[in-house]
């Protein structure tokens, strides 16, 4: 195969998989319309149409299904094996793309990666702050981050810290007219500040537990967020109660800016765990980011 078909084909790779040209071309760093001509070119030397247009989305058809999943996996595999064979020499190179929840970013990755790359000034980073359960190797992530019981059993798991506690909380003003939860009978009649997922687009429901039982407590309130922050400063001013990890309301309660309540309801959730594909030959850049990341007791 020649060299421009691989590269036109890894551009067909970034557009069916984002399924827009404006993403993949932001990606990629091109224009749509250098996008366009690329894959026209492509579409016309295969003989075969690789992506389905129309005025609000793109998708692949029969063939570009196929060229992304029978093809991308061994690209991928070259790749890595190409990465394998830098890394004899040198320092750690590369690009190590993660994807995580942004306080678990702020929290976590971030404070253990930084040091790092003044050290290795080869070594690259890209953070992306989701609250999707992203497929890592369909979006090509080299380490995704979820609690230990959302790792898929065919990825590598690393145990990036203990077990994540949660709390409920609420500002003292916003009980100054309500009284404090102490049932689930009791929670469901306050004014609850809500997640609404990305992946299904429904409502969070509270995983709580009582007496050994896990519970749903499908709550409802004025306010929707898709970011804990906001969802947090929504408690501080006062607008509800927020079910958030304890690491992230510690200090405000300490400080008696929050007020934590049925904190016999709340579970602790199995500790945030960095996942990636099992590959025979792990760069030492993917190595080096797993070891700063990974939970030392």
């Amino acid at each position: 195969m020649a060299r421009n078909d691989i590269n036109d084909i890894l551009v067909f790779f970034a557009v069916a998989r984002e399924r827009s040209f404006t993403r993949a071309a932001a990606k990629l760093g091109m224009t749509q319309s250098a996008l366009s001509h690329i894959i026209r070119a492509l579409e016309t030397r295969l003989g075969v149409r690789l992506l389905m247009r129309t005025t609000r989305s793109v998708s692949p058809t029969e063939a570009g299904e196929r060229l992304l999943q029978n093809v991308a996996p061994r690209l991928e595999e070259i790749d890595a094996e190409i990465a394998a064979v830098s890394d004899l020499g040198g320092k750690p190179a590369g690009t190590v793309r993660i994807t995580a929840i942004d306080h678990v970013i702020e929290e976590v990755l971030w404070p253990r990666i930084a040091p790092l790359l003044p050290q290795y000034p080869d070594l690259h980073v890209e953070i992306s702050s989701d609250y999707r359960l992203v497929d890592i190797a369909a979006e090509r992530y080299d380490i995704g981050v979820r609690y230990g019981d959302q790792v898929d059993k065919d990825m590598i798991a690393v145990r990036l810290g203990a077990d994540v506690a949660m709390r409920i909380v609420g500002a003292p003003g916003y009980f100054e007219r309500r009284p404090l939860p102490a049932s689930l009978q009791d929670l469901m009649k306050h004014n609850c500040i809500v997640l609404r997922l990305p992946s299904s687009g429904g409502l969070y429901a509270w995983e709580l537990q009582h007496d050994g039982q896990a519970l749903e407590a499908r709550v409802r309130g004025q306010a929707v967020f898709t970011n804990v922050y906001h969802m947090l400063d929504a408690a501080l001013s006062g607008c509800g109660l927020a079910f958030l990890p304890l690491s992230m309301v510690d200090e405000h309660v300490r400080a008696g800016r929050l007020v934590s309540v049925m904190e016999d309801w709340c579970p602790a959730f199995p500790g945030l765990h960095a996942y990636y594909p099992s590959r025979r030959h792990a760069s030492r850049a993917l190595a080096l980011v797993i070891d700063a990341i990974r939970y030392k007791d």
